[in-house]
């Protein structure tokens, strides 16, 4: 009997031990860096996510008085296995915290996450010289890739075969140019008198107008990265300036969202549905959240937000608003599951 009980008594001693040993791997390690430029003109803010077996106490990253943060150990040793390497891109004006949430769930799964702020359109930066060069959101994702896969210091070992990258609003156009989409100022200004949309319409003047016929010529002849393997958009805008031919030539598995809810002539067919409709049919998902609005996509907001931001800002309190029916916890929690099977069936392990 005393050696069956020390038989199992050293059976759950080393259950635990793998146990605790699972938890810790489990870990999400988080820092920030800053990529130099060569001109020294559009230096990037990175924010950097990634597995770890750091025992160090994790703190709430990407938090402030609006919006919850998640758990994460900051400057934590990568842990030094081999992970695939997602690239997030924000919104207009917005920054690498507004998808913290979706970095977090996906760190989970073994993946490394690793976000810029974009120059010029985001929330601590809005030079407009660097606003309007909009072809350089999607090269900003690919000095991302650079640095990241050449310096495992920074978030451990890339698998260089298994790269995505996902975006909300403008960071959903970037990651469909990144893919290699072309767009075209001019078929976006005649859109825009046939649809006219004070939202998407309005950024003409800050985004493409300033540079002219530079804009033209660099934006339709953006590049398509090739390491990238898969691409999320997440309700995306200024879709309809985009080429249908070059929509048409896109090779790479996307997964597009569209948000049901209009908050404001953002209609999701004429968007990300437009942008569905064009690539390739089987190698392009299209899901429209009926219950979700453009705001569906930003991280989670604290009790009292809505009555706060529009005290000091009215009108700004629609960045926490949803559809009626779920919470924007049940909307994530969707999202991610369709975006973490898209993403282990486009880019699996090899």
């Amino acid at each position: 009997m005393k050696r069956t009980i020390a038989v199992l008594a050293g059976a759950f001693i080393a259950f635990t031990s793998l146990n605790s040993f699972a938890l810790a791997i489990e870990q999400t390690g988080f820092r920030q860096v800053e990529l130099s430029d060569a001109d020294g003109k559009r230096d990037l803010k990175l924010a950097l996510w990634y597995p770890t077996a750091d025992t160090k106490p994790a703190e709430m990253i990407g938090e402030n008085r609006v919006f919850n943060g998640i758990q994460a150990i900051n400057d934590a040793l990568p842990d030094g296995k081999t992970h695939p390497l997602v690239v997030l891109s924000h919104g207009y004006g917005g920054s690498w915290r507004n998808l913290n949430w979706l970095a977090g769930e996906l760190v989970g799964q073994g993946y490394i996450v690793a976000a810029p702020d974009h120059p010029g359109t985001t929330t601590f930066n809005r030079d407009k010289e660097q606003a309007a060069k909009l072809w350089e959101r999607p090269h900003d994702l690919s000095r991302v890739i650079d640095a990241v896969t050449i310096d495992s210091a920074l978030a451990g070992k890339v698998e260089p075969k298994r790269i995505a990258a996902i975006g909300h609003s403008l960071g959903g156009w970037s990651v469909v140019a990144l893919a290699g989409a072309k767009f075209d100022p001019e078929r976006f200004e005649k859109d825009c008198k046939t649809n006219p949309n004070p939202r998407i319409c309005g950024l003409t003047d800050e985004l493409i107008n300033p540079q002219g016929d530079v804009a033209a010529e660099k934006l339709k002849t953006m590049k398509a990265d090739p390491r990238i393997g898969a691409i999320v958009s997440l309700d995306l805008g200024l879709a309809r300036g985009f080429t249908t031919e070059s929509l048409k030539a896109i090779h790479v598995p996307a997964l597009i969202f569209g948000a049901g809810v209009d908050i404001g002539d953002l209609p999701a067919k004429m968007e990300s549905g437009y942008i569905a409709t064009n690539m390739p049919n089987k190698a392009t998902q299209y899901i429209e959240i009926a219950d979700a609005a453009h705001f569906s996509f930003m991280q989670i907001c604290k009790v009292g937000a809505v009555e706060m931001i529009e005290a000091e800002m009215p009108g700004d309190g629609i960045v926490c608003k949803d559809g009626v029916g779920r919470s924007r916890e049940a909307i994530h929690r969707e999202v991610t599951d369709k975006i973490i099977a898209f993403l282990a069936k486009s880019i699996p392990a090899q």
